[in-house]
């Protein structure tokens, strides 16, 4: 056994002190459907509802363990991390300063507040991370406080590896294969690490923040140019240069990357079949499953869900996204005759399983027309066929916008 999984075994018991070992649960939906034994993680149970608390202990206790004064522990964070290290700061009763970007949504902010207590100070600066992040490691050079990385940190990254440890312990051996998410790389570098050849490995990440495939293609980290923050808990720009270290010798093969559209799918069905309420990031190795049913067929597989902690205001997004990957929902713009009868003749063009869901006229673009927005939700993705065919028939003009991200941006 080498030190790393020496070190991370002795972590996971430490931290039964704090809180209890998540449940690896066998999802039977997700097992039929995949014809393989599919246990979940439920990372997302954890006392803050994700995987964080995990490294923050570890490297909070490493420091405390070398004696002298206390210091004060700083980290910047929009979301899990913040709470994490907010909750640790309040078992060891030291002082912390979590740096929070001003755009952080209240229901975070103030989760943070409730786990940290007295404990922790909260400073809302910046619009974006970078800014934030600036922020907190100026305030370290300044009063000297302890900056906790949320990845980019061998003893967070031990942390993270108890994660493996209970999944080892609970299987009595390992499986045959983990998918999990990756964004800064501490859970990901923690597993894979521990797990070493023993078991197959596939990283999950979001397309618009995949970090991790860009620095395996160039063999060191890069900076992407550009972010897409919906999948806010993995979408990171840069991994991190100790995480990375630990995943180098990855095959880009074992790094998919998940549509962020598709996994509002993914979201929705494990709140309505399983109940279960995952961020996007907490739902990537679930989602993921889509790429490789012919790989996984038969075999034992675990999937870590890192996080549940998802701001219920965000659901009308997330559905809105999901039906419009699934087909089931499209929205047009209409030209209509302006003349008695004219919506009465479209409305009859309408299905029984077709609902308007959006109807606004945008302009007039002639005396005798005008243009509409209309957005129509269906139950099956074949039924728009009919509904375009009998559209044009019947003569009226239309134009999908429906994947246009411009107009859609602006109008949807």
């Amino acid at each position: 056994m080498s030190d790393f999984q020496q070190n991370a075994r002795a972590a996971e018991a430490l931290m039964r002190e704090v809180f209890d070992a998540t449940p690896l649960q066998r999802n039977e939906h997700l097992s039929e459907r995949y014809e393989a034994n599919i246990l979940l993680k439920r990372e997302d149970l954890t006392p803050v509802r994700s995987y964080k608390l995990r490294g923050a202990f570890n490297a909070m206790r490493k420091v405390l363990a070398q004696g002298g004064d206390a210091p004060v522990f700083v980290c910047a964070s929009a979301g899990n991390h913040a709470q994490g290290v907010a909750f640790m700061c309040r078992h060891f009763g030291v002082e912390g300063v979590i740096f929070m970007p001003v755009t952080t949504p209240q229901q975070k902010i103030g989760k943070t507040r409730i786990f940290g207590g007295d404990n922790v100070r909260i400073e809302l600066t910046g619009d974006y991370f970078d800014v934030t992040l600036a922020a907190a490691q100026n305030y370290c050079a300044q009063n000297g406080g302890h900056f906790l990385s949320p990845f980019d940190d061998e003893d967070v990254i031990e942390g993270q590896a108890s994660v493996m440890v209970e999944i080892e312990r609970d299987l009595g051996g390992m499986p045959d294969h983990i998918v999990m998410p990756v964004g800064g790389g501490g859970l990901s570098s923690g597993v894979t690490s521990y797990v070493a050849d023993r078991a197959e490995i596939t990283l999950v990440e979001p397309m618009g923040g995949a970090s991790l495939r860009a620095a395996l293609m160039s063999g060191t980290p890069v900076r992407l140019d550009h972010v897409n923050n919906f999948a806010d808990g993995a979408a990171v720009a840069q991994i991190g240069a100790r995480t990375f270290a630990r995943l180098a010798h990855l095959d880009p093969g074992q790094v998919v990357a998940v549509d962020e559209d598709r996994l509002c799918t993914t979201m929705i069905e494990m709140l309505n079949i399983e109940g279960i309420v995952l961020e996007p990031a907490g739902a990537l190795a679930v989602d993921a499953l889509k790429d490789m049913r012919n790989r996984i067929r038969g075999k034992t597989v675990v999937c870590v869900t890192s996080g549940g902690n998802f701001d219920f205001e965000r659901l009308p997004e997330v559905k809105e996204r999901a039906q419009r990957h699934s087909g089931v929902k499209k929205y047009f713009i209409l030209r209509l005759p302006q003349r008695p009868g004219a919506l009465k003749d479209f409305l009859n063009l309408l299905g029984p399983d077709d609902d308007i869901a959006r109807f606004e006229y945008l302009k007039k673009s002639a005396r005798n027309f005008g243009s509409v927005l209309i957005g129509i939700e269906t139950s099956r993705e074949e039924n728009f066929a009919r509904l375009l065919s009998a559209l044009s028939e019947a003569g009226f003009t239309y134009r999908d916008i429906t994947d246009d991200q411009v107009l859609a941006e602006f109008l949807i």
